[in-house]
């Protein structure tokens, strides 16, 4: 059996989305998403997070810009589900923190967490990947 898709009207795009009103759906806020505590943050989550390099790439952008950005802004040559990948494996690590912010997720690098439980850690990661970069 095949499905057969069929463009719908903005008045039916607005009836459906918002019935008896006929107009636009206001944005709706995005559910905050789960983080590990500082006490919950694991070395080996943090490595495993880490050994990836676009995950890298993203760790030293962070680091670069010192505040929050919207995940989307980090430049990375992949898909953008492969992105949210990335961003998950980060988040769920400890190693950023994603907020909602309207209609964006700020992502923010957990500098202080990481500094507090693995002293060294990400100032050496970073200055490895500054190292690297200088050499190639």
């Amino acid at each position: 059996m095949s499905t057969v898709l069929r463009q719908m009207s903005n008045y039916e795009i607005g009836r459906t989305m918002h019935p008896g009103q006929g107009g636009p759906m206001a944005p709706q806020a995005q559910p905050e998403l789960p983080h590990p505590d500082r006490s919950e943050i694991r070395i080996e989550a943090v490595l495993h997070a880490l050994a990836d390099p676009m995950r890298l790439q993203m760790v030293r952008e962070l680091a670069e810009v010192g505040k929050p950005i919207p995940c989307g802004s980090i430049a990375l040559p992949v898909t953008k589900s492969t992105r949210t990948h990335h961003i998950r494996t980060l988040r769920e690590a400890g190693v950023i923190r994603v907020d909602p912010e309207g209609t964006y997720r700020m992502t923010t690098l957990r500098r202080d967490d990481l500094d507090a439980l693995f002293p060294g850690l990400l100032g050496g990661v970073l200055a490895g990947l500054t190292s690297t970069a200088a050499n190639a």
